[in-house]
């Protein structure tokens, strides 16, 4: 009986070793598979950036992904560096050398509509659209080519306080962040002046340091780098198909 019972025991004991092992081999497996696929790749001279793509700000990230394919961004620069605040780039006119001193200015020929959603804030590491000031564009349409990456800087609770009752004069309601935007903005850091008055349109999942050594190399007067950052963009993800809203039909009056 006791050779039986220290048998069943040490069975036992076997099976709950090895349930123990193979814990942190099946989390090990579940952590792969949540593994954020990019949307974009952003190649520099710094490393690489990966990006992700929201897809209900659609008309950003189809466009995004088609001048990608055309290869449009291909041989661009970040032709405007402020460290601790952005890095932008996207601009043709910045790979043609008789029209690089007017980097800032170019585009593909069109802007694009806003796209600006509450639930998307400039944390550190946001990609979103450039585009001219209020005084002349005040439907904040983007640049049809131009983005910006955030890299910002950790903000104090008493920062984001002040950054929500600014924004809250400019929409002209009240404006209050999530406390997980607002734990973002304190130990990731962001620009959140910049919020609801740029369309963001997608993230860095991989790069965040890439973008530090981009902010930090040398500029001149105007913000431009003193050496070229060079930009190349290869896309992940297909271009979708944007369904249209049914307009609805209005009743004929009796």
């Amino acid at each position: 009986m006791k050779s039986d019972s220290l048998k069943t025991a040490y069975r036992i004991a076997t099976i709950s070793l090895l349930f123990l092992l193979m814990v942190p081999i099946t989390m090990q497996g579940q952590a792969k598979k949540k593994k954020i696929k990019p949307d974009a790749i952003i190649y520099t001279d710094f490393g690489e950036i990966k990006i992700k793509l929201y897809e209900d700000t659609p008309l950003h990230r189809n466009n995004f992904l088609k001048l990608a394919k055309e290869g449009m961004y291909d041989g661009t620069t970040f032709h405007r560096i402020i460290k601790k605040f952005m890095i932008q780039g996207g601009d043709p006119y910045s790979k043609d050398p008789d029209k690089k001193n007017m980097a800032g200015q170019g585009g593909p020929g069109y802007t694009l509509p806003a796209e600006i959603r509450p639930t998307y804030y400039h944390k550190k590491g946001a990609l979103a659209a450039a585009r001219m000031s209020d005084q002349v564009n005040p439907k904040r349409e983007s640049s049809g080519s131009q983005f910006y990456l955030v890299e910002g800087k950790t903000m104090t609770a008493a920062e984001i306080a002040n950054a929500e009752k600014r924004l809250s004069q400019v929409l002209k309601r009240e404006f209050k962040y999530t406390d997980d935007q607002k734990s973002a903005y304190m130990n990731i850091g962001g620009t959140p002046w910049l919020d609801q008055q740029y369309t963001v349109f997608g993230e860095v999942i991989e790069g965040l340091d890439v973008i530090d050594k981009i902010a930090a190399v040398e500029t001149m007067p105007g913000d431009r780098p003193k050496v070229d950052v060079s930009i190349r963009v290869v896309a992940k993800a297909r271009v979708k198909k944007i369904k249209k809203k049914k307009k609805k039909k209005k009743k004929a009056k009796k």
